[in-house]
């Protein structure tokens, strides 16, 4: 199994950026129009385990055109949050493909702390690093929209 982890320093406090995070099937489509066609939960309230949501995205931006996600854990104490991949596209290269969030305080920031687990359908597939930048583009832009709020 593979490993992918990213921390990125954000300017907005730890318990709004949680706040923004689980308001994702919301802010993503408006604040991501040209990654996020639309956001849609299927089962659940889209922030507790076992709610699923269906990611659509737009052509190219990441390589695959939809994913639907099922919450496996949502702590609000620790504002963490992880997610499995169970349909789509990615499914097909990856077979196993488990993602973990955590916002950490940090003086007047935090620090959101993000990490994939993964398994390759074969040794020919490649590290899902697009994956990773995804997130960090994300992040960073969820953190500059909580600034301007």
């Amino acid at each position: 199994m593979g490993r992918l982890e990213v921390e990125v320093e954000t300017k907005s406090g730890a318990d709004k950026f949680w706040e923004a995070i689980k308001d994702t099937t919301n802010l993503f489509p408006k604040l991501f129009p040209d990654r996020y066609k639309s956001v849609e939960i299927l089962e659940g309230d889209g922030k507790s385990a076992g709610s699923v949501i269906l990611m659509n995205y737009i052509a190219g931006t990441p390589p695959v055109t939809f994913s639907k996600e099922r919450i496996d854990e949502a702590d609000e104490a620790k504002k963490s949050i992880a997610y499995t991949v169970i349909d789509g596209e990615l499914t097909a290269i990856y077979p196993t493909f488990k993602a973990s969030l955590q916002v950490v305080p940090k003086g007047d920031g935090s620090v959101v702390k993000w990490a994939l687990d993964y398994v390759k359908a074969s040794e020919e597939v490649p590290e899902p690093s697009f994956i990773k930048e995804y997130a960090v583009k994300t992040f960073e832009g969820l953190d500059a929209y909580i600034q301007k709020a």
